[in-house]
């Protein structure tokens, strides 16, 4: 599935965001409680980030061209990164009406529907989110696992505040609403951080996460018993797209059209276990001195895979 097929799944999410704001508005005003505003104020969140997925989803969805040859994939992480700032935005809006409402603690109202109200809220997001996960693992779409993820925190936030608003209303401590948004609100930062360093770490071109590599060492290792050899062996992620450049050293004395043939062999058997996968290979002579003084670009890959 291309990008562009994957919008409809931000979409999903903003019909999912505009829904939960309008319920978890009315069961705040419902209550006047802080808890439910702060979770009130998260959605608004949800909707935003929900939005630059989808038009981050568009961009990555163009073509490669002149001046992006590689493609457009890594505007995902961009999504990324803006969702994770508005998501620590959110909770300093949060924190400081909870701090303003502990010191001026006000009654809580109807509890009983505004509750009620929240619970279909986060089951919505319950659903949206376990769908929007599902879609972003297996296209590999970091846009949509971070809306995702996103998703189903605010379900353990909403969760939170409706246990706290619950034991507030029910015991008449007050000062349980606000302290109870501050919690989420220090939830919700340790959220934002991870997104952003996750992001920051697909845009400086980080390697492949271990378990990729694994499945690249194992498929490399199918062609030692032919004398191939492979070194200068580098991997990045762009998005859902996955890069992967190496040197592969076979006996001088094979034909070109034998080398040719191998190269094929190699590149196909890494994008079946690497789909999504783009595969650069260049053909040495294991004999001859000047194929292994580019050793040292050995690099972006683990030790053992960077020595097969």
């Amino acid at each position: 599935m291309n990008h562009r097929s994957l919008t409809r799944f931000a979409w999903l999410a903003v019909a999912a965001a505009i829904a939960t704001i309008m319920l978890k508005a009315g069961a705040s005003l419902l209550t006047s409680s802080v808890g439910l505003l702060s979770d009130t104020l998260e959605s608004f969140v949800n909707l935003a980030s929900a939005l630059i997925a989808l038009a981050m989803l568009t961009v990555a969805a163009r073509p490669a061209d002149n001046d992006h040859p590689y493609g457009h994939g890594k505007a995902e992480y961009f999504s990324s990164i803006l969702e994770g700032a508005l998501i620590l935005v959110a909770a300093g809006a949060i924190g400081i009406t909870a701090v303003q409402r502990l010191m001026h603690p006000r009654p809580l109202e109807q509890i009983g529907l505004g509750l009620a109200i929240s619970v279909v809220a986060a089951l919505l997001n319950l659903a949206v989110g376990r769908v929007l996960l599902r879609a972003g693992r297996r296209y590999r779409s970091v846009t949509l696992e971070a809306n995702a993820q996103h998703l189903l925190t605010d379900v353990w936030t909403s969760v939170g505040v409706l246990v706290g608003v619950g034991a507030a209303g029910l015991t008449g401590w007050l000062p349980l609403d606000p302290i109870l948004a501050l919690v989420v609100a220090g939830n919700i930062v340790a959220t934002g951080v991870r997104l952003v360093r996750r992001s920051v770490s697909g845009l400086m071109d980080a390697a492949l996460p271990p378990e990729d590599q694994q499945a690249l060492l194992a498929e490399l290792a199918r062609y030692a018993d032919l004398g191939v050899q492979f070194h200068a062996l580098r991997t990045r992620q762009a998005g859902a797209r996955r890069f992967v450049s190496l040197h592969v050293l076979v006996p001088g004395d094979w034909t070109v059209q034998r080398g040719h043939k191998l190269l094929e062999d190699v590149e196909t058997g890494i994008r079946t276990v690497l789909p999504n996968a783009t595969v650069f290979t260049h053909l040495e002579p294991s004999d001859d001195p000047a194929s292994w003084e580019d050793v040292g670009l050995d690099r972006g890959t683990s030790d053992d895979v960077s020595r097969v």
